[in-house]
Order: structure tokens, then C-alpha cells, then sequence
């Protein structure tokens, strides 16, 4: 009868994990968005000091 490889059943079992981590974390990110993407954008869309808006 053959022996179990247990070496490979653990690996096979780190790999699962490692996979199922990281697709949780691209999960996260992408319902949060890329991180410092809205604050990047917030100078540009701002007024200078002293000037309203022309409607």
C-alpha cells in the first residue's frame, strides 16, 4: 500500500490559503476603491482663495 504524502497535502493546503487571502483582498480593494484616488483628484476640482464661482 502506499504512504501519504503529508509534505504535499500541507503545501497544496498553504497554496489554498494564500490564494483565498489574496482573492479577499482584491475583493476589499476593489469595493473601496484604489487607495489616495479621491483625495489625488480633490486640488484640482477646488477654487482659489478669494474667487466665487461664475455661474
Amino acid at each position: 500500500m502506499a504512504q501519504p504524502n503529508y509534505g504535499f497535502a500541507k503545501r497544496q493546503r498553504e497554496l489554498a490559503k494564500k490564494q483565498k487571502k489574496e482573492e479577499k483582498k482584491r475583493r476589499k480593494e476593489a469595493e473601496n476603491g484604489p487607495p489616495g484616488g479621491d483625495d489625488a483628484q480633490a486640488p484640482a476640482t477646488e477654487q482659489p482663495q478669494g474667487e466665487t464661482p461664475q455661474p
